[in-house]
């Protein structure tokens, strides 16, 4: 059976950096799953991807010898068990803001005794080129559990929820935390406010032993996060990489002005 090397390095102290999958696109993730990232989430709390496409995503990308993750939708037992016995490699559980929520959530992803997962499905093993036997045994040490901290309340519970055991990697989702601190009358907090908080979270997961990281858009800003001691670090997604050249090209090129061209 193969091994989590995402979860391995992770556990080693050593940054992982992957993207999110939004397109729900098999051509996609499998040229995705070949540039060399050691990862890729498929992101089922904010696109359409329904689960047989996220079965089909997973498995390309595990063929390609890239780890599939999935963020479910949220941090449900059935939402759990769906994507893992589809074939994700581990999960990315949103809004986890109490310490009853991250056991579930744990919970949900291990076997029994450690957790209380049903046993059944195929797509799982195959995944990790195990029979079914070798995944029931060994899937706990295998399947990556990423939680998300994405509000005041989860920042306050950071250590309590970091030390749990089965959390492997706390991920922030910045556009989330800084929409959670809005103020009664809407107003964002300042952007010293929001790095202050997120520099929070940073510290809980040292102070516990947690790795944690969060999403990015440029690879400076992955190496400037690497360089503070964030581990698990998304950045962009398959989607804003395509729409970002896309418009990047159109605004060099000035259409408008080609079309003028044209005409003469």
């Amino acid at each position: 059976m193969k091994t989590n090397p995402v979860k391995a390095a992770l556990a080693e102290g050593r940054p992982q950096v992957g993207t999110w999958l939004s397109l729900g696109n098999v051509f996609a993730a499998r040229l995705m799953a070949r540039f060399g990232f050691p990862w890729l989430t498929i992101d089922m709390e904010h696109s359409p991807i329904d689960w047989s496409e996220a079965a089909l995503l997973f498995g390309c990308i595990a063929d390609a010898g890239c780890v599939p993750l999935a963020r479910v939708p949220r941090g449900d037992h059935d939402h759990i068990k769906r994507v893992l016995d589809a074939g994700a490699h581990g999960i990315v559980v949103p809004m986890v803001n109490t310490v009853e929520e991250a056991r579930a959530a744990v919970a949900a992803a291990k076997y029994p005794p450690t957790g209380d997962r049903s046993v059944g499905g195929a797509m799982h093993a195959m995944n990790f080129d195990a029979t079914a036997g070798e995944y029931y045994a060994r899937a706990n040490d295998n399947v990556l559990v990423v939680l998300q901290t994405e509000s005041p309340e989860g920042v306050e519970n950071a250590e309590a929820i970091y030390s749990l055991p089965g959390v492997d990697a706390i991920f922030i989702g910045p556009n989330d935390l800084r929409a959670q601190m809005r103020t009664p009358d809407g107003a964002d907090p300042s952007p010293e406010e929001h790095e202050a908080m997120m520099q929070r979270v940073l510290a809980a997961g040292k102070k516990v032993g947690t790795p944690v990281g969060l999403h990015v858009q440029t690879p400076d800003q992955v190496r400037e996060r690497i360089a503070q001691g964030w581990q698990f670090l998304a950045m962009g997604s398959e989607l804003k990489f395509m729409v970002s050249r896309a418009s990047e090209y159109v605004a060099d090129l000035d259409l408008a002005d080609v079309a003028d061209l044209a005409r003469y």
